[in-house]
């Protein structure tokens, strides 16, 4: 398949924000996607060359881009640069100066695959493979070559769209989700078949391996896909509520409690007759590397041959033992000096969850079954524990249990459902598993995970600057991100100074698909930056979209006086952000309080 005809995909996507267009435009696209190649375009469309979980990434600077746009068009490298730092694109950039007539006329000469205008899908994709596989001594040399070769190879459109694929910004506003409406519709002719597949995504985490299995195998295999160790599951997440006697009602008057530990949620696997132990985040990225004492508890505590349990990272006082808050354990995020960090801030493991041991499939069973069959494959330590859990029918019990987790330097508790229902729900977010923490007790002392869709250039002292974000919180229904306020407090100087810099890859000239606002901002960003905000209280709003309609018609609602509390929550996606929905009934509960 030719390169142009997926650009000309792109360039129909980039050109409308309604979702249901630009699902009709993939539906269209993918079945007449040949069908071994249908990964590849797939993972192209992600932004990437493989699942997420894979860690081979294209890793190109800028400055490597500029000195390969520099050679394909012979171009100086300092008119490059000006023309960067004038369009702010460096896709635009070498668009535009392929499109100069007389360059174009000297790389026709050289370029026998532009010129029959052939450049394939699969060359595109083997030659950033190759660049990305690049390492070792030489290795920029040649990955100059490839995508200099690449950029020569292809015209001014293509070209465009590979160096914004592989300097990270295509952003062409596709969610996966949208992904995977269009594949049931292209591959089954309906989206009654939308759950399956999702399910398979959500059991595997690879798009273009379901893609691949839904064209090869169809529908019936994709309803078999299972866990499988070295392939992270999308995590089961949960709802909140501020009141015991509210989640114990939701959970029919019974409950498991379980610590809700201040720590970096992980998912452990293993695979039979592998020596190794692989450590996955939330966000699917192998973090195995930063915590090999974690590595070395699970090999060591663990008895099954292989198997996929979820836990929690935590870090502990080494001459007291007591948990430590989060911000302390991201001193192990590192690259570099890894044994120091890890004698410095040693960390422990808790582990509440099993997904898969010795060729079983747990997913399929209920909370207590689970967790039966956790705690008989591990062998308890000082630094190795199951959650401490606790089963509650009355809130009395659950508020005691809730004093002696926070007491014990936890945020407070997760309760679980203990019904024939509370199978593990991979991606889901629903009330079988409820958060429950000290802050949501009062009017907004609680904090919140809110994502960054724009941003406002500074006056004063902060001139020259962005100097304030517009954020906003996931509505999951739509896929969308819908703006709940403005924050400027609590940046630190360096923040500021640093914040364009931050933002820098997902800028955009405007709004993007999945964004939601009436407020207009001096720059529009990509929705990727996660922030833990603080406020006084949530009001009823006519400007921001967040709950617009559910509280009174034409009002949405807005965090009074937010506060950045420094902590970016690199460990979260923007989808793993506080939802719409929990901002209503944030603001449902603080009705409630007042009225007492």
């Amino acid at each position: 398949m030719y390169y142009k005809e997926l650009v000309e995909v792109y360039d129909k996507v980039s050109q409308t924000t309604k979702r249901l267009e630009i699902t009709d435009i993939l539906v269209d696209f993918l079945k007449r996607c040949p069908p071994e190649i249908i990964d590849k375009v797939v993972y192209l469309t992600q932004g990437r060359l493989y699942p997420e979980f894979i860690p081979i990434e294209l890793g190109v600077a800028d400055r490597l881009i500029i000195r390969s746009i520099s050679k394909a068009t012979a171009t100086k490298e300092s008119e490059v640069e000006g023309l960067y730092k004038n369009i702010g694109d460096l896709g635009k950039v070498t668009q535009e100066l392929l499109s100069k007539s007389s360059k174009q006329a000297t790389l026709e000469i050289f370029s026998e695959v532009k010129r029959a205008g052939q450049i394939t899908v699969e060359h595109v994709y083997e030659s950033l493979d190759r660049i990305a596989r690049a390492t070792g001594e030489g290795s920029q040399e040649e990955k100059l070559r490839l995508l200099s070769d690449l950029l020569r190879d292809s015209s001014p459109r293509e070209a465009m769209y590979i160096v914004r694929t592989v300097s990270g910004a295509l952003r062409l506003g596709v969610a996966d989700m949208t992904i995977l409406d269009a594949m049931a519709v292209a591959f089954t002719g309906s989206k009654e078949a939308r759950s399956s597949i999702e399910r398979a995504y959500n059991m595997s985490s690879d798009l273009g391996m379901v893609a691949k299995t839904l064209v090869h195998k169809g529908l019936e295999a994709i309803k078999t896909f299972g866990p499988s160790p070295g392939r992270p599951i999308f995590s089961m997440l949960a709802e909140r509520l501020s009141s015991s006697s509210e989640i114990l009602e939701k959970m029919g008057g019974r409950c498991a409690l379980e610590y809700k530990y201040d720590g970096e949620r992980v998912q452990i696997h293993r695979n039979t007759g592998d020596a190794g132990t692989t450590l996955y985040s939330r966000r699917l990225e192998n973090i195995s590397h930063h915590y090999p004492d974690i590595v070395r508890l699970s090999s060591e505590g663990i008895s099954s041959q292989s198997y996929i349990v979820e836990g929690e990272i935590v870090a502990i006082d080494p001459n007291t033992g007591d948990l430590l808050p989060f911000q302390e354990l991201m001193h192990r995020r590192r690259k570099y000096g890894v044994e120091e960090a890890m004698a410095a801030y040693p960390a422990s493991l808790r582990l509440f969850d099993i997904l898969y041991a010795d060729g079983k499939d747990y997913t399929t069973k209920t909370y207590p079954e689970r967790r039966s069959a956790l705690s008989k494959i591990v062998k308890e330590s000082d630094r190795l524990r199951l959650a401490e859990q606790r089963a509650v029918d009355n809130p009395e019990a659950l508020e005691t249990f809730f004093e002696e987790a926070i007491s014990n330097g936890c945020e407070g508790l997760v309760a679980k459902s203990l019904g024939e229902e509370s199978v593990y729900k991979a991606g889901a977010r629903g009330w079988l598993w409820i958060k429950y923490k000290r802050e949501y007790r009062s009017e907004m002392m609680d904090t919140v995970d809110l994502v960054a869709v724009g941003g406002f250039m500074g006056t004063g002292k902060r001139a020259g600057h962005v100097g304030t974000l517009l954020l906003a919180a996931y509505e999951e229904s739509e896929d969308v991100f819908r703006t709940v306020c403005r924050c400027s407090t609590g940046f630190t100087d360096e923040d500021i100074r640093n914040m364009r810099k931050l933002l820098e890859k997902d800028i955009i000239p405007h709004r993007h698909g999945r964004v939601d606002s009436r407020i207009t901002p001096d720059i529009w960003v990509v929705p990727s930056k996660v922030l833990e905000v603080l406020g006084a209280e949530i009001t009823l709003s006519p400007i921001h979209t967040c709950g617009l309609d559910a509280i009174r018609k034409g009002a949405g609602l807005a965090i009074r006086f937010p506060r950045f509390t420094g902590n970016w929550r690199s460990d979260k996606s923007p989808e793993d952000a506080t939802t719409v929905n929990e901002i209503i009934e944030m603001y449902k509960k603080q009705l409630k309080k007042i009225s007492e």
